[in-house]
């Protein structure tokens, strides 16, 4: 084993406070990788980890080497990119993450065509609900949805996604579209528990101002496809992302009500700091992030 290679996956288990799940993460049995942080140890004469049986954490020296350890890895990957790039090709591996559904309907169509233009690249797209570290996970470039928190990542604005409210035609035939947001008191609704956090009130914004609009749900739901479902199937009305309602709208199954809402959220790509960024990663928020502007630029 090289001593790049053994430096990659001291790192590994130091991001992930895991032997385990950095064996996982590199495809390595998790004998090797604990074989590989000892040798390493052992060579350079101090411990770099505490372990127990529930957690590794890293010692004073171990915060020390790793940050060498990093820049080291980042040289050699920025070295291995130039090469690419001298070649015209970008290569290697790609991790990104998205949100579940957004991934599943937007991104996961715009990686396929991503990789049939960059033949030496292969990516791992991970869809998860939830906000992952991308240092700690490994992740070159994460997709966010809605305002970002300060921190050290590089952001590109990607476009954005609007609300609206939704009704079968069934429901609408029987019960009349409703004509402003007050009249929404009367009427059944579907709530999604993603979008609407507070059932029997939804927060909206209206000409730039905050505003709480009474509702009475029919149906709580903790998934936005569920209660796009529950709609078109006529139990009531229901406020979703746009793109969470298009398949339903297209197919005839739910309209758009006239209910005008500016609040809006924010996609953006973002990847770790720093003065480098791998050739790959360029690509990928260049081309990707041209096909998400193109489709959310309102």
């Amino acid at each position: 084993m090289d001593r790049l290679d053994t430096y990659a996956i001291f790192a590994a288990v130091a991001e992930r406070a895991s032997f385990a799940a950095a064996a996982r993460h590199l495809k390595r049995t998790p004998a090797s990788v604990t074989r590989a942080v000892a040798a390493l140890e052992a060579e350079l004469g101090v411990r770099l980890l505490n372990r127990n049986t529930r957690a590794v954490s890293l010692t004073e020296a171990g915060e020390r080497h790793l940050g060498v350890v990093r820049r080291l890895l980042a040289d050699h990957a920025e070295l291995r990119d130039l090469g690419a790039d001298a070649g015209g090709a970008a290569s290697g591996t790609l991790r990104v993450t998205a949100p579940a559904h957004f991934g599943r309907l937007h991104v996961v169509p715009l990686v396929a065509e991503f990789l049939k233009h960059h033949g030496g690249l292969r990516a791992d797209l991970l869809l998860l609900d939830r906000v992952v570290s991308l240092v700690e996970e490994g992740i070159d470039v994460g997709v966010r949805l809605g305002p970002l928190p300060d921190s050290t990542l590089r952001a590109v604005r990607a476009g954005t996604l609007r609300f609206g409210v939704y009704a079968s035609p069934g429901y609408l035939a029987e019960a009349g579209a409703p004509g402003s947001w007050d009249d929404l008191a009367d009427r059944d609704v579907v709530s999604s528990l993603t979008v609407t956090p507070v059932p029997e009130r939804w927060r909206v914004e209206v000409d730039g101002r905050p505003r709480q609009i009474a509702v009475r749900p029919r149906l709580v739901v903790n998934t936005t496809d569920a209660a796009a479902e529950a709609a078109a199937a006529g139990l009531g009305l229901v406020r979703l992302v746009s793109y969470q309602a298009d398949a339903l709208v297209r197919a005839g199954k739910l309209v758009a009500l006239d209910l005008p809402e500016t609040h809006r959220i924010p996609i953006h790509l973002v990847q770790p700091g720093g003065a480098y960024i791998p050739a790959k990663v360029r690509l990928f928020v260049a081309e990707v992030g041209r096909g998400l502007r193109a489709a959310f630029s309102g």
